[in-house]
Formats: structure tokens, C-alpha cells, sequence
């Protein structure tokens, strides 16, 4: 087992938590957007405020709040607002259009929505208009961001009131620290998934303090002098995670509301940020955008996601450039950066997905999906989880809650991966992505990697799908600018070093992967691979 503890705090909450971060801190800036710097001191006065306006709206302990909000300091006001009153923040990502913010919205039962209607020329109040009113029956208020008192534009609610966002604080602050405590419901984010409504991950207040007082020190966001760069969207676990480790740290963030690789480049050497996380792909924007040999000199480790591409390729191209990449793990029900590896460590293992656990109190083990028995360190199973930052279940389902956990407290991640014998662990691929080949389980990596390394082939994804002769792999290519492509020379590829179970029955060239953009960066989209998958081997059978 890896074992990623008691924080000794007396923090009675969320709102204690500020409190004390504002008189550790006082003017120093705690979030910077365009310039305009917000102090940890005038953080907490702000949510003191704006808890007071809530509550005059009737906001109180168990309601939801929906935040349809993109990386703006409000976003964090009001979350520490709606924690000081014991109210939840349900975080609802800008990308989403009208049935997806019906479900969330109408699921989470919440009593109020925010909303930033011209925000980066999205037309909120057109998708608003298109959401069932029935999912949208409990929302009592709406409070608008960006726009002034006297000019709120009319709602699809008619039922619903409208508040401007500036009109919450011009009330006399909340006294004391309010009727939120450890234990009440602090914010609900939204699993990913392609084929299913995503699951409503429920976190408590306890979960995420003791989690962001945990990563704070665990990515050296405590050391002197760090600088923060805040792009990956708070309505994702990964950015919301970052965002509240940076604020336990005492550590300026710089908000991006929508990323933008130059301006982003421009901003990283101008601030001198030391620290950030984020997928590949912002990793890859902001190399491409930055024209220096070294673009980012006073940057420390960064940890990423590996969503698009290989992991190694990514590290070894970051490298040559002066930015030290380390893979990182986490996921909605424990948290996102629960892990990372070590700076120090070499490019091939900086590249693995985990690493260590930031808080020792967190337990990792890997069982086998076959026997049930729990596997020695080196071998494959679904990757188990206990500890601290565990969400509290998934918020109106019991029945997927108690379904993923084990007996004795665990949580069931859906990961392949293994403990790794030297410390820290391993995660491969997700359990449903994982291929049973005769009748071995065998990581989609595996292939992929060898396909990579073929001249010809700039990436590759590998998913499985059931023939006449029984499951097999098929492979989706991309190409090095200039390459041919020839389908029996990748297949003898394969077949001269990978086990014949291994090679693909078909490998198929795309212009670009089928991809999507979630709330911590864009993701292929597996699903959809294997559905072009089995059209292509419909009657192939060897």
C-alpha cells in the first residue's frame, strides 16, 4: 500500500479558514485579474459582505447556489459567502449549453444561479432560455455578474428576482463566522462521462480544507516567493484545487478568465510565476506561443495532465525548453492534485500519471478485478483510495455512493494502475478503457507507445472492441507532417515487438482525434473511438 493525517487545525470552517488566512496575510494579494489586485484581508471583508446579501435573499444552510462563473475573484467570494451561511457552491462549467446546465442546475436543486451574461460572447441568457423550466423551478434568485444595478437585463425567469453581484456586498457583513461549519456541504462538481448523466460529487467543508492545507506545502506552494498562474477553470475540481491550496499557501494567483496562449506567455514571464498545473495541451499552447530557449526562467515544477498526448513526448519536449513537467493524479471524488512526482525524478517517471500522495494519511492500494484480492506492489488492479480528501457521496444518489466504496471505507476509482514499488503509485488507464487480450489486461498505453515511436506516427489512441474471434485492438493514428501512411507496415511494426495478442486488427489514420473540452482541459473522446472502431471491423474477423 501507498500511504500518502491530522492537521492539528482549530478551524471551525471554510470561513474560519479566510479569517485567518486574512490576518496572517492583510493587504498582501491573494488574486490578481487585469492588474487589479484583491488582498487576503479584502477577500474575506468581501465575503463577509456578500454572505449578508445572501442571506437577505434567503440563502442559508443546505441551499444550493449554482456558479456559471468563469476564473473571476466573485467566483471565490461567493463560494466562502455560501460557506459561511453553510449553503453549497454547484459549480457549472461556461462550456455548457442547455441541457447540461438543465440537468446540474434542476439535479442540485438549487435556489439561486450566477451568471456573467456577456461573458466571452456567450449568450447565457439565450441558453438559459432553452433549459426546461422544469429543471429550473427552485431557482428562486439570479444574480448577475457584470452588470450594473440600474441595466439588468430581463430573464427566461420571470418568476425568479435579478440582483447585480455589486448590490450583494452594499449590506452590512455577516457577524461572527456564520452558521457554516466543517461538516455542511461546501461544493458539488460534476463527474466527466460521454454516455451517462455525470454524477454529482458532494464534498464537505472538512474535505476541502484539510485537503488545500495538504497540497499547499505537498507543491511547495508555501515556499517564498511563489507566484501562481490560475488558468485551469475553478468549475473543475483541478482548478478549484489549486485555487484553495494557493490561498492556504498565503500565495498570489493570476486569473485568466479564458485561456489565451500569448497573452498567457506574456503574463508568466512579466509576473515571474513560479507555479502552475494544467492539461498538455495548455503546456503545449504555451511553449509553441513563447519563442525563447528558455520562455519561463523563473519557473518551478509544473504538474500536468496528460489528456491528448503521450506523456513522455510531452516531458522530453518541455525539458528542451527549461520547463520541468511532473504527472499528477486526481479526480472529483478525492480531490484533484492528491499526487505528483517527484521534480527530481527522471523524465520517464516525471511522465507516469500518480506519484506521491500529498498527505500522508491517504492510502492507495490496487486489487484484482478478477480475484477481489489486493495486489503486492508492480501489479496491475483497480486503483482503491482512502483518506481525507474523499468527497461525501454523490450528492441525491445512495445507491451509487455505496456501490463505490468498499467494505471497509475505500473509494473504487475506476483506474488501472499499480503501487509502485519505490513509493507513490502508478495509473494507467481507466478500467473501462482497459483491454482484456488473450485473456490478459493489457494498458491502451502500451500499444500506443510503441505505435508513437514509429517514424512516421505523430500520436495515437488504442481501444478495444469485441470481434467474431473475441476482443481485439484497433489503433487511430495521427501523422508527422509529410509522412505516408501504410497500414500493414505499422501492423508488422507491432507484430516484430509486441505480442501477437497485442497488434491492432486494424490501425486507421485521422487528420486529429475526436476531442472535447472539459472543465480541466480537452480530453479525447474515447467513446467515440471505439463506436468508429466497430464500424470499421464490422465483418472483419482476424
Amino acid at each position: 500500500m501507498a500511504r500518502g493525517g491530522d492537521d492539528g487545525t482549530a478551524m471551525t470552517g471554510l470561513g474560519s479558514f479566510l479569517t485567518k488566512m486574512a490576518e496572517l496575510h492583510g493587504t498582501k494579494p491573494a488574486l490578481v485579474l487585469d492588474g487589479r489586485r484583491l488582498g487576503f484581508a479584502a477577500l474575506d471583508v468581501m465575503s463577509r459582505r456578500v454572505a449578508g446579501g445572501l442571506a437577505r435573499l434567503g440563502i442559508g444552510r443546505g441551499d444550493r447556489v449554482a456558479f456559471w462563473l468563469p476564473n473571476v475573484p466573485a467566483y471565490l467570494v461567493l463560494f466562502f459567502a455560501c460557506a459561511r451561511l453553510g449553503a453549497a457552491a454547484v459549480a457549472v462549467n461556461t462550456r455548457f449549453r442547455s441541457s447540461e446546465v438543465g440537468d446540474i442546475v434542476g439535479r442540485s436543486g438549487a435556489k439561486a444561479l450566477v451568471l456573467w451574461p456577456d461573458f466571452h460572447a456567450i449568450r447565457f441568457l439565450e441558453i438559459l432560455a432553452a433549459v426546461d423550466p422544469a429543471a429550473l423551478a427552485r431557482i428562486e434568485t439570479v444574480v448577475l455578474y457584470g452588470t450594473a444595478a440600474g441595466a439588468l437585463p430581463n430573464l427566461p425567469l420571470p418568476a425568479a428576482r435579478r440582483v447585480a453581484y455589486g448590490a450583494l456586498a452594499e449590506v452590512p457583513p455577516l457577524e461572527g463566522e456564520g452558521a457554516g461549519g466543517l461538516d455542511d456541504g461546501a461544493a458539488i462538481f460534476t463527474t466527466s462521462g460521454t454516455t451517462k448523466a455525470p454524477k454529482l460529487v458532494l464534498h464537505r467543508q472538512r474535505s476541502l480544507l484539510d485537503h488545500a492545507l495538504k497540497v499547499a506545502p505537498g507543491f511547495g506552494f508555501d515556499r517564498p516567493g511563489t507566484v501562481l498562474f490560475q488558468a485551469v477553470p475553478y468549475c473543475g475540481v483541478f482548478g478549484f484545487s489549486q485555487a484553495l491550496a494557493a490561498l492556504a499557501a498565503g500565495a498570489p494567483s493570476h486569473l485568466m478568465p479564458a485561456f489565451e496562449a500569448e497573452p498567457a506567455a506574456e503574463l508568466l514571464r512579466r509576473e515571474a510565476v513560479t507555479q502552475t498545473n494544467g492539461a498538455d495541451d495548455m503546456f503545449r499552447r504555451l511553449l509553441a506561443a513563447a519563442p525563447e530557449a528558455r520562455p519561463f526562467p523563473a519557473m518551478r515544477a509544473a504538474g500536468f495532465a496528460a489528456f491528448t498526448s503521450d506523456p513522455r513526448v510531452m516531458v522530453d519536449e518541455a525539458d528542451a525548453r527549461g520547463l520541468t513537467l511532473v504527472g499528477l493524479y486526481g479526480m472529483s471524488e478525492v480531490q484533484a492534485l492528491l499526487a505528483h512526482q517527484p521534480e527530481a525524478a527522471s523524465p520517464a517517471a516525471r511522465a507516469r500519471p500518480g506519484g506521491v500522495c500529498v498527505d500522508p494519511a491517504t492510502v492507495v492500494r490496487a486489487r484484482d478485478p478478477d480475484t477481489g484480492a489486493v495486489l503486492p506492489p508492480g501489479q496491475s488492479g483497480e486503483l482503491e483510495i482512502s483518506g481525507p480528501s474523499l468527497m461525501a457521496g454523490y450528492d441525491g444518489n445512495p445507491e451509487a455512493t455505496a456501490a463505490a466504496f468498499t467494505e471497509d471505507g475505500f473509494f473504487r476509482t475506476g483506474d488501472l494502475g499499480f503501487v509502485d514499488p519505490a513509493g507513490g503509485f502508478v495509473f494507467e488507464t481507466r478500467m473501462g478503457d482497459v483491454l482484456r487480450l488473450g485473456g490478459f489486461l493489457v494498458s491502451p498505453a502500451e500499444i500506443e507507445a510503441h505505435l508513437q515511436a514509429h517514424p512516421c506516427v505523430d500520436t495515437a489512441q488504442v481501444v478495444g472492441v469485441t470481434t467474431a474471434t473475441g476482443p481485439r485492438a484497433v489503433g487511430f493514428v495521427t501523422l508527422q507532417p509529410g509522412a505516408g501512411f501504410d497500414e500493414a507496415v505499422l501492423r508488422d511494426w507491432c507484430r516484430a515487438s509486441l505480442a501477437g495478442f497485442k497488434v491492432p486488427v486494424r490501425i486507421i489514420r485521422l487528420d486529429e482525434f475526436p476531442a472535447t473540452q472539459s472543465a480541466n482541459g480537452v480530453k479525447i473522446q474515447r467513446a467515440r473511438l471505439r463506436d468508429m472502431a466497430a464500424a470499421a471491423l464490422a465483418g472483419v474477423t482476424a
